[in-house]
């Protein structure tokens, strides 16, 4: 589920529709979490539905680390790639915000972390990466890791009005991370070794 203080909107058209903050977000928020009406599609399944469908999941559907299509049922399915990202996937089933979202700002992931099929050229940022590739959860979990290293003690801090969809078990994990008794879970457990 995307955050609720958020809305779908017309970019560009270049880049089409995208999620925008319709109030500040600070840094630490959880911006998404997989909820229970989110939908998973193994590659079998994929490879035998109408190729219609077919399109729009591989439009729209992250991979998970075991190499599942994951459809987000809201506009979460829209938040556009970005080589400078506002909000970073965690190996908890969720994404924070790494900077402050300003009102009108759209959020922004890395498709890089996101399991992608192929290989694609983003919009021109004026970043050294100009490519999405498959194996980029490899490649640069560590600068992602250090963005969630930084901003991960936040979660706590701020207001959360998804905490509700985060498993009490790991809303305690997050608590212990913070507080320095466990370490955080790398970025790189997402990756589909496929």
């Amino acid at each position: 589920m995307i955050h609720p203080k958020t809305e779908l909107k017309f970019i560009s058209p270049q880049i089409g529709y995208g999620v925008v903050a319709t109030e500040f977000i600070p840094a630490g928020t959880i911006t998404w979490a997989l909820d229970n009406l989110d939908r998973e599609f193994t590659p079998a399944k994929l490879k035998k539905m109408n190729p219609l469908y077919q399109n729009i999941l591989e439009t729209y559907c992250y991979r998970n680390n075991k190499g599942n299509f994951m459809l987000c049922w809201d506009n979460g399915r829209y938040v556009n790639h970005s080589f400078k990202s506002n909000c970073i996937s965690t190996a908890y089933d969720f994404e924070i915000a790494v900077r402050d979202i300003q009102k009108g700002e759209e959020l922004s992931d890395d498709y890089g972390y996101l399991n992608v099929t192929e290989p694609f050229r983003g919009i021109e940022e004026g970043t050294r990466r100009k490519t999405v590739y498959p194996d980029d959860l490899l490649n640069h979990s560590p600068q992602w890791d250090k963005q969630l290293t930084k901003n991960f003690p936040k979660i706590i801090q701020v207001n959360q009005p998804l905490q509700s969809l985060i498993d009490a078990k790991v809303w305690k994990e997050i608590t212990a991370i913070v507080e320095g008794k466990k370490q955080m879970k790398s970025i790189k457990e997402n990756h589909f070794y496929g």
